[in-house]
């Protein structure tokens, strides 16, 4: 089994019943002795990035309900490490965060790929200690991050995916129901 690190993958094990985060795939951008930090990749809210942000014009770039804490905040990650400074790399060419104004610029520049983009309205927190009695308590899966599942259109599939990409043991939970007593 992997152990969490900075740029893997933390998928819901089915038996989690948590709401905020059932079958969800999580990007942990951070993990060290202060705590953890990551986004949920897998739940699209109803809403584009250009009615938070009105200087992004007519772009309507998908933003993703990062977690259920501060709820209030907008984040990035991104492959444009130069067009974008200040990032903290997380992973290989994939970065969070960055002077936001130049993400602005980017994007209204239409020079960008904006499928390399990817927004989130707040995150996903662990205090110290917390995520590592979770991985005790079998709550998470973890996996190494690709940049096909952080950037994935498919974001409904992107918890099966994954697990089938892991195969053996974890391919048998893809079909698990929601609520096992309704089996």
């Amino acid at each position: 089994m992997i152990a969490p690190i900075s740029g893997t993958l933390l998928l819901a094990n089915p038996h989690l019943d948590d709401p905020n985060f059932l079958r969800t795939v999580i990007f942990l951008c951070e993990h060290n002795e202060d705590g953890s930090f990551g986004f949920v990749l897998n739940r699209k809210l109803s809403y584009s990035v250009d009615e938070l942000v009105p200087e992004l014009g007519d772009f309507r770039l998908p933003v993703f309900e990062g977690g259920p804490v501060e709820l209030n905040t907008l984040h990035f990650i991104h492959q444009f490490p130069e067009e974008i400074p200040g990032g903290k790399e997380v992973l290989s060419g994939v970065y969070w965060g960055g002077d936001f104004d130049k993400l602005i610029e980017l994007i209204n520049s239409r020079t960008a790929d904006t499928n390399k983009i990817r927004f989130f309205l707040g995150y996903s927190g662990w205090s110290p200690g917390q995520l590592k009695d979770e991985m005790e308590e079998k709550t998470w899966i973890v996996a190494d991050a690709a940049k096909k599942f952080l950037f994935a259109e498919a974001e409904t599939e992107l918890w099966r995916d994954v697990l089938r990409e892991l195969g053996g043991e974890y391919e048998l939970i893809i079909n698990a129901p929601l609520d096992p007593r309704l089996n």
